[in-house]
């Protein structure tokens, strides 16, 4: 559990940190006062229409291809519930219980905007069930991101009614039985209420704010990554001069070279071959800040529309703050997050190419400087790291396979209304894939660049990349002849995904860029 305070949801201001405390840490999340004030002014509105007659999509009228049939008031809390039982109709293995807590802040932030006319009461209860970590079982699977995420919310959505069913406490319970042992009474949703849980883009953009964060993490250490690579292939620390990286000043190639600078630095690897003949290192080598500059900054953009997104009333329709006038749009439409998710995919595939490339100089005797094949020092009787590299080449082409952009796909829904539809929850769930199979990847490469530095004995690396070996080394013993090695891959997965091996390298070279 974190310990930052409670988090006050605002309906703007939030962060992709902030979500990821939320999600993954355990930080409370409370609806603020003023968010509390805006909501009551939009849920005023649309009693107003109620009473006043006035037809309104939504309201008081069929969804979708059915917006033409006027709901007789006595029947408006029924079409609520109807709609979220008719759209909870998604397939497939539930959401892990990350992003459904970042899918439950992320629908409250957006109602909070004061845009959407729904109760202070709803996003309570949705703040309430990741307080009581009764979690909605969300299928991951139905969503083509274009009227929202309509199936994945109205599975988030049901359970605060009482139906569907619900992680609770990590036991998956009926959502009835888990209110009755929280005594919590199931929500009876009044006008609209319904419509504002399901309309939006917080499926797709849940799963790609976490995908977000775990990249900007992976692409730090997939520099750090890469500077024990150069020293155990030979490689030479030059073509990362920051002066040099002036000279064509893209901010991530930048700052990716300065950290590659700075972890060889003092390296006497490198310089017991300052005067050697080769001159120049192959590409996976010398132009790794250009490659992983260049997705640092998709990254970037990634986030920035990512940090618009969570702090956007994204259902319809939508009441205007100032007139109070109530209009229909298309903000609920997932392009925006599809295209940059799609962008992320190949950001991320990028660095796990540029990675393989590496881990196969390393085992290849024909290109790794004098290393023995497969880093097995028995090689024949034993195959060392072999197939290591195989399981690499594995994840990087099932990557492209991934990559391939969902964004440009459509096919009309809804009777043909919903015409146009994003595909974003799907590019969205292929980037996740994709920067869980970098984290494999750079942990192979990890895995073999340790033990290819041991052959440099006496030689060592900089002060950095010892620290770094100790680390694994407590973990990971040297490769004398075979084991099991996918015990090893799996330690090296724990050490990059609790971030213990970034730290390390900033304790001794200072924070990376």
């Amino acid at each position: 559990m974190t310990g930052a305070g409670p988090l006050g949801v605002r309906g703007h201001g939030l962060t992709l940190s902030e979500v990821r405390e939320v999600a993954r840490e355990g930080r409370r999340a409370v609806l603020d006062d003023g968010a509390r004030s805006r909501m009551q002014l939009s849920r005023d509105r649309i009693e107003a229409v109620v009473r006043g007659g006035e037809v309104v999509y939504g309201v008081n009228t069929g969804f979708g291809a059915l917006k033409d049939r006027r709901i007789p008031d006595g029947s408006l809390a029924q079409l609520q519930q109807n709609l979220l039982r008719s759209h909870a109709a998604g397939v497939g293995e539930p959401f892990p219980p990350d992003v459904v807590r970042a899918m439950l802040l992320l629908r409250a932030n957006a109602l909070a905007v004061g845009a959407s006319g729904i109760r202070p009461l709803v996003v309570d209860r949705l703040l309430e069930m990741l307080a009581r970590d009764l979690l909605p079982e969300v299928p991951c699977q139905g969503s083509v991101g274009a009227s929202g995420d309509l199936a994945p919310l109205a599975h988030l959505a049901l359970p605060l009614t009482g139906e569907g069913w619900v992680l609770h406490r990590g036991v998956r319970r009926p959502a009835t039985e888990a209110l009755a042992a929280e005594a919590l009474e199931p929500l009876v949703l009044e006008a609209k209420e319904g419509l504002a849980l399901i309309n939006g883009t917080q499926a797709m953009t849940a799963v790609g704010v976490l995908a977000a964060e775990d990249a900007l993490a992976l692409f730090r250490l997939a520099d750090v990554v890469a500077a024990l690579s150069v020293d155990a292939l030979l490689g030479s620390r030059q073509p990362f001069d920051p002066e040099f990286h002036a000279l064509r000043p893209h901010a991530g190639q930048a700052a990716s070279a300065a950290n590659l600078w700075r972890l060889l630095d003092g390296s006497p690897i490198i310089a017991s071959h300052l005067d050697c003949d080769r001159v120049q290192d192959p590409y996976s080598l010398r132009c790794t800040p250009q490659v992983h500059g260049a997705s640092r900054d998709a990254l970037d953009h990634v986030r920035r529309v990512l940090e618009v997104e969570i702090n956007s009333a994204t259902d319809n329709p939508l009441i205007l703050p100032g007139s109070g006038q109530v209009l229909t749009g298309g903000h609920f439409h997932g392009q925006p997050v599809a295209l940059v998710m799609d962008f992320l995919k190949v950001a991320a595939c990028e660095v796990a190419n540029l990675s393989s490339c590496r881990l196969e100089r390393l085992v290849n005797p024909h290109y790794s400087q004098g290393l023995p094949a497969f880093l097995t020092p028995d090689g024949g009787l034993h195959s060392g790291y072999m197939i290591a590299q195989y399981t690499a080449a594995a994840l990087v082409s099932e990557n492209k396979v991934l990559a391939h952009p969902a964004s440009v796909d459509s096919i009309p829904t809804g009777a043909g209304q919903e015409d146009h539809v994003s595909m974003g929850t799907i590019a969205a769930r292929q980037a996740a894939q994709i920067v869980g199979n970098l984290t494999h990847v750079l942990a192979l490469e990890l895995l073999c660049a340790i033990q290819a530095l041991g052959f440099r004995a006496p030689l060592v690396p900089g002060a950095a990349a010892l620290a770094l070996v100790a680390e694994v080394r407590c973990k990971v013993p040297p490769l004398a002849e075979d084991r099991h090695v996918g015990d090893d891959v799996a330690s090296l997965v724990r050490l990059v995904r609790g971030g213990r091996l970034l730290a390390v390298a900033e304790e001794v070279v200072g924070a990376l860029a």
